[in-house]
């Protein structure tokens, strides 16, 4: 019995000498989220349509790396997309100033001054983005639409067909009210 017992009470040692050596159990610090994290979510959400939500993540992954130039160009889509065209004009101008060369933020800024109804400085972000990529088939496209509205027809046929000659699907319903409106200007035949 003592034998026993001298056994049970080594093996008790021995359990509480390898505890009192072994460190506490620590808790897991809780994940960090970056700004892509925020950022890839925003995007998620943004592509199933549930843009303030979108706008909250772009605004955190911005919070978070304010040069983070995509996330102003996703934001201001967002905003767009919602009507807050005053904001996504904002973003747009933002990721200019972060990217000067950055043609599709002068393209999406023009659309969206284009939705407001401020045709001049829509034309000056289309042809800014034609400068930077001179193949951006939709930037002719618009450009030509607005002078098509504003009754330069001449313009708005060259930028229609430079378009088409790079695969943008103009509709024929437009194209056929702009040729008509081009020859009723010239008094000829469109090529």
């Amino acid at each position: 019995m003592m034998f026993r017992t001298r056994i049970l009470v080594w093996t008790v040692i021995i359990l509480l000498a390898g505890c009192a050596t072994e460190k506490p159990l620590e808790k897991a610090p809780p994940p960090i989220e970056t700004a892509e994290t925020y950022f890839n979510r925003a995007v998620d959400y943004s592509q199933k349509g549930e843009y303030q939500k979108a706008i909250s993540d772009y605004n955190k992954a911005i919070d978070i790396n304010p040069e983070f130039v995509v996330a102003y160009l996703n934001r201001g889509y967002s905003h767009s997309r919602v009507s807050e065209f005053e904001k996504a004009i904002g973003d747009y101008t933002k990721a200019i100033e972060l990217n000067p060369r950055y043609a599709i933020a002068y393209y999406n800024r023009g659309f969206v001054y284009r939705r407001m109804g401020e045709y001049d400085r829509a034309l000056l972000d289309f042809t800014k983005a034609i400068e930077i990529n001179p193949k951006y088939a939709s930037a002719y496209y618009n450009r030509g639409h607005i002078y098509h509205y504003k009754g330069d027809y001449e313009k708005a046929w060259d930028d229609i067909k430079k378009a088409k000659s790079l695969g943008y699907k103009v509709p024929s319903e437009f194209l056929k009210n702009l040729r008509e409106a081009y020859e009723k200007q010239k008094g000829t035949t469109a090529d």
